[in-house]
């Protein structure tokens, strides 16, 4: 009798845990952080049709008025836009973590900016191999086309 009270008692105590750690507000920032971002891309996405899908003859006449022409994009290219700039984003930041890897580079001396794929590395090294190194880095990464260096060779001091 002890034994099946003690295998209710358990049962019961794992299924409330269970519940408690499923529905609790308790999540783990990457939880919350991938929520927010399928949020506000969501937000991006509906902001953005309704921007660039509104062809009301009032918009027109006051745009006609300021400016003299009306443009509107497809809200299909401004989504492209959009996915190009956290494609760029996550880019940079590949290549900032694979340059902060690396014990052998100065990554906090190295900047790193990316537009259309374009990267472009900018700061100051100890080296020529360093520059080589930073690039070789980047052009691994997917999603680079194409890497321009403006760094410079100052020793650290």
């Amino acid at each position: 009798m002890k034994t099946i009270f003690l295998i209710i008692c358990l049962l019961a105590l794992g299924a409330g845990g269970y519940w408690w750690f499923q529905h609790s507000e308790r999540r783990t920032e990457l939880q919350k952080a991938r929520d927010d971002l399928a949020t506000t891309a969501d937000r991006l996405k509906s902001a953005a049709q309704d921007a660039f899908s509104n062809l009301s003859v009032e918009d027109i006449r006051q745009e006609l008025e300021r400016g003299g022409k009306v443009v509107r994009t497809k809200a299909r290219e401004a989504g492209e836009t959009l996915s190009d700039v956290a494609q760029d984003a996550r880019v940079t930041a590949e290549i900032k973590a694979r340059l902060i890897a690396e014990s052998k580079l100065a990554a906090l001396r190295i900047s790193v900016d990316t537009t259309d794929g374009v990267v472009t590395l900018a700061g100051a090294v100890d080296s020529e191999e360093s520059i080589a190194h930073a690039m070789r880095i980047a052009l691994e990464v997917k999603g680079v086309r194409q890497v321009i260096s403006t760094l410079q060779v100052k020793p650290a001091k």
